[in-house]
């Protein structure tokens, strides 16, 4: 099960990025991309997640996966397509000659913090 790993490397980054001045902060949510050919589960990567951050600074956040759908690129009709079955031609012209656009993203977008004294306060 690799989404242990995976989801010990987003608690260390997410962890690290929190910046040091500030103590005693609640991570609430870490909002992730995964595509649909990186082969991590979901549900098993939350259920990995969940498992991961109990006594670190992350307990208690919600880790919130967007699934990006795998986008070809026909090298030769350049039509532009979403594959949603395991066989990759081209849906117009039948050509093989695909290029992967995107699908196999594993990104953390942001790590969402309750407000704070001091942060995410307007300035007066």
């Amino acid at each position: 099960m690799h989404e242990m790993g995976i989801a010990m490397q987003i608690i260390e980054i997410a962890t690290s990025s929190i910046p040091s001045d500030i103590k005693d902060v609640k991570v609430e949510k870490v909002n992730i991309e995964i595509g649909k050919l990186s082969a991590i589960i979901p549900e098993t990567l939350t259920f990995c997640f969940n498992i991961a951050i109990k006594d670190t600074k992350l307990a208690g956040a919600e880790l919130i996966i967007e699934e990006i759908p795998v986008i070809a690129l026909c090298q030769e009709c350049k039509n532009r397509q979403t594959i949603t079955e395991p066989v990759f031609i081209c849906q117009t012209c039948k050509g093989k000659a695909l290029k992967i656009i995107s699908g196999r993203e594993l990104d953390i977008k942001s790590i969402e913090i309750a407000d704070y004294p001091g942060v995410n306060q307007p300035a007066q």
